[in-house]
């Protein structure tokens, strides 16, 4: 057994092909889970402790008495010649072909839907990157830590979610299997109409409103806050609300729009030198959408 090792269907039977009757195993080239331990003792004894050691305790999935071959495949020519190259080690195999044989048993699980979509498969992130059967990985934030780094930093301004302290893990908002949606974020129940997977734990944000706020609707929470942490309050992208809402609200009301919101200039009255005016939200508080008021007013 090899020190990284990948659970999921024999390779030898295609991905996705059902494994043999155990009455024939012997006569199919497999020396059986007893064989591989002899040699890889510290490896069979720490995947006993994984969730996937069931396959090894539960006679209904297939695979009692050769577990380990249900991932590297048959065994017993491996055993004989004590050849590498007769048995499928993950850790140095092509990504595409350690993933194929991962994939014989999770391609249809939900969270792996959007495998073949997502940056990870795109860019050759093979699943034993992420995980571990021969033991457990370490809590996803620390995994992803590994490669993203530059994400590490932005949790450790001011104003973050607090995924260093263990509130949130990375995984709450993105699917490392990969999805349809940008950066693999997680979607929600009304994903197809853009609705932002931030709603998922910040349900009083959630519509649908009477009048809603235009960049909710077309961009999503990034338009106004930083995703990881900011050294703004509120995580905002700019540092005083008033600069933030001008980015859009400076320009003349584009023709045919009927509201008048929607890229317009502020009123006369409002006289941006002063600080009464520079915090646009101290009247304008239903920013993310109304029920009663187009201008999001109390």
């Amino acid at each position: 057994m090899v020190k990284r090792l990948l659970l999921l269907g024999a390779l030898s039977f295609g991905v996705g092909a059902a494994p043999p009757p155990q009455r024939d195993r012997a006569g199919a080239g497999y020396a059986g889970t007893e064989a591989c331990v002899a040699c890889h003792e510290e490896q069979g004894k720490g995947y006993a402790k994984t969730r996937h050691g069931s396959l090894e305790r539960e006679a209904g999935r297939g695979w009692k008495d050769y577990s380990c071959e249900a991932c590297h495949g048959p065994g017993q020519k491996h055993g004989e010649a004590a050849e590498a190259k007769f048995i499928l080690n993950h850790s140095k195999a092509a990504p595409k072909e350690a993933d194929a044989s991962c994939l014989g048993c999770h391609k249809n699980q939900a969270t792996h839907a959007g495998r073949v979509h997502g940056s990870h498969s795109a860019g050759q992130v093979g699943c034993g990157s992420c995980h571990g059967v021969h033991q457990e990985k370490p809590a996803p934030a620390s995994t992803c830590a590994g490669c993203h780094s530059d994400m590490v930093a932005q949790f450790l301004r001011p104003h973050a979610h607090r995924i260093t302290r263990g509130t949130v893990e990375c995984v709450d908002c993105h699917n490392p299997h990969g999805s349809l949606e940008r950066a693999g974020l997680r979607g929600t129940a009304r994903t197809r109409n853009n609705e932002p997977g931030c709603l998922n734990c910040h349900a009083d944000k959630r519509g649908p409103f009477a009048f809603e706020h235009a960049p909710m609707r077309l961009e999503g929470c990034g338009s106004c806050h930083e995703p990881h942490g900011s050294a703004n309050p509120r995580m905002l992208n700019r540092a005083e609300v008033m600069n933030l809402c001008l980015e859009c609200h400076a320009n003349l009301p584009a023709p045919g729009n009927r509201t008048g919101t929607l890229g317009a200039v502020a009123p006369g009255t409002h006289d941006l030198r002063l600080p009464l005016y520079r915090n646009c939200t101290s009247c304008h508080t239903k920013i993310h959408g109304s029920h009663v008021n187009r201008d999001f007013l109390r």
